[in-house]
């Protein structure tokens, strides 16, 4: 396995596919890696102890080895980069649309008052 505790690495497929994260645990028999942040899924506990507290649990459940790829500082930076060009494009294109519907809204009132 080539990827090691500690390393960052980017999810490559499934449904967290384009995150980064740390690896927080590998578990070499079962080719699987926890990492930080990604597959997160809910456990239920019941409290076992009067002292103990039950509950519903956000934990970080292990993705396949093959679906994560270590990734390198240069590759960090490039994809924070890409992440906030996306993230400018979708604001323009949200405003866009929004300054779209007030002129439909306002030639609406003017027809609407004649």
């Amino acid at each position: 396995m080539k990827v090691k505790v500690g390393d960052t690495v980017k999810v490559i497929a499934g449904a967290n596919k384009g995150k980064n994260g740390k690896v927080l645990k590998t578990l070499k028999k079962e080719n699987k890696v926890v990492v930080e942040g990604i597959n997160i899924v809910k456990k239920h506990s019941k409290p076992r102890t009067t002292n103990d507290q039950g509950g519903i649990f956000e934990i970080e459940a292990p993705i396949h080895v093959s679906n994560v790829k270590v990734i390198t500082e240069a590759e960090l930076k490039e994809s924070k980069k890409e992440a906030k060009a996306k993230e400018k494009k979708d604001k323009v294109e949200a405003n866009e649309t929004k300054t779209k519907v007030e002129k439909e809204t306002k030639k609406a009132s003017k027809k609407a008052s004649k």
